[in-house]
């Protein structure tokens, strides 16, 4: 049955086929990207294979690519951007933007094309962003008689560590190769079944704030706590007084996350450490909200501190960690609504649907630069609807996450991609 659909595919002329069908005929060979691109996950800012992988796949298509794009405030370390254009006359120029660095996540899900790099997954779908973003670029490729302008495409490093977009910028990003007019990105979504697009106008993610805490004390043996300032329990209480930050000072209806995330203290049981480090996260929409939480997380601590006797040389020590922080990511309204429409028109309006503001957080809006060129963040569907009805649906960052139908949400997110470009650029 399969070579008979395809034997009709081909039997249409390029220029008459559908977006649908141009899809289903790249399918399976897109199916095996996906899969190897799965299989060969890299942390942030050590995606050397693949983006090298995307690079040359990117030239296949007839895009001019340009490798190693980025500087890091670190001159060490290297920024794995990739870059490619593709000029098609007078016009707009619109940047598409993918992520490609993977997870600290022991794999689980059983799949056989399973990560194949030890302690390491695509539990964020990444791979999936990837090869959307190829499928999309091939289409683009050929349909190059019904769009005009410029299209950049960038396969952005260290997005779980907010890093890259940063990075990128800083190499001079749009000074080589130019400014664009608008900015999309695309993200699978395990909150929305397969085969269906999610938009949202305006604040979308929340910010994030990466902050350490170091509790210190004065250590001594464990069974004479009295002679001692314990971190231990002094990091125990600061973690509970942390958490009324949102019950007890932040607006009911201005949303904040505050999560310890790891904790990191002592060698031996019968010895009171010195110190106890916390790491945490923290979301936030509103940016007085967000700086009042910040300024709690130094305070109370601090407080405990003094309340416990610690002397004022040993007070806690607050970092906040400017690197892995962003600020939330906002859909322009006018962009997000146009590329809504763009994709209601090619999947049906069953399939486009409106979602909620999320807590988690990305850096893609950085391309935006302050709000001044209009960006839209849109999310594929990638859940089991059954399992998503009966509330054990796999989140992303989980190590059994992964798409409940990877060919659906790979068409869906292609056909809503391209159809979106060939709106913004349209002839």
């Amino acid at each position: 049955m399969k070579r008979i659909v395809l034997a009709l595919l081909l039997a249409v002329p390029l220029s008459a086929q559908s977006l649908d069908e141009r899809v289903s005929r790249e399918i399976n060979g897109l199916l095996e990207t996906y899969k190897t691109l799965h299989t060969m996950p890299e942390l942030s800012t050590q995606e050397v294979k693949t983006s090298a992988f995307l690079a040359s796949h990117l030239r296949d298509h007839g895009y001019e690519v340009t490798e190693r794009v980025g500087k890091y405030a670190d001159p060490n370390a290297t920024c794995y951007g990739v870059v490619a254009v593709m000029k098609n006359g007078a016009g707009p120029t619109l940047l598409v933007r993918t992520d490609m660095d993977a997870l600290p996540v022991t794999e689980s899900t059983g799949l056989e094309y399973a990560s194949q790099n030890a302690g390491v997954m695509h539990a964020c779908g990444h791979d999936v962003h990837m090869t959307t973003l190829l499928g999309s670029a091939k289409i683009l490729a050929d349909l190059k008689s019904q769009w005009k302008g410029t299209l950049i495409l960038i396969g952005q490093p260290a997005e779980e560590v907010v890093k890259g977009a940063e990075g990128m910028l800083n190499d001079r990003l749009y000074e080589r190769f130019g400014k664009p007019d608008f900015a999309i990105a695309l993200h699978d979504w395990a909150a929305l079944e397969s085969g269906k697009m999610g938009y949202r106008a305006g604040e979308f993610m929340a910010a994030t704030d990466s902050v350490n805490l170091t509790i210190r004390g004065l250590g001594g043996h464990g069974a004479a706590p009295q002679t001692t300032k314990d971190p231990v329990v002094l990091a125990a209480e600061t973690i509970l007084a942390l958490q009324t930050i949102v019950s007890r000072e932040r607006p009911p209806l201005k949303p904040a996350v505050v999560t310890v995330g790891k904790i990191e203290g002592g060698t031996k049981r019968n010895i009171i450490p010195d110190e106890v480090k916390l790491y945490l996260t923290v979301r936030t929409f509103d940016p007085a909200v967000r700086q009042q939480t910040l300024d709690s997380i130094q305070r109370i601590p601090r407080g405990l501190a003094i309340a416990a006797g610690v002397p004022d040389d040993r007070a806690p020590v607050y970092e906040h960690v400017d690197h892995e922080s962003v600020a939330a990511t906002y859909n322009d309204p006018a962009l997000t609504s146009r590329v809504a429409a763009a994709m209601t028109r090619e999947l049906g309006k069953e399939r486009v649907v409106e979602v909620d503001p999320a807590m988690v957080s990305e850096d893609f809006g950085l391309f935006g630069l302050n709000r001044t060129i209009p960006t839209a963040l849109l999310v594929v569907g990638a859940a089991d609807p059954a399992k998503l009805a009966a509330g054990t649906q796999p989140g992303l960052h989980s190590s059994r996450f992964s798409p409940a139908d990877p060919a659906l949400t790979l068409k869906t997110g292609i056909r809503a991609l391209v159809s979106g470009v060939l709106d913004v650029l349209k002839r």
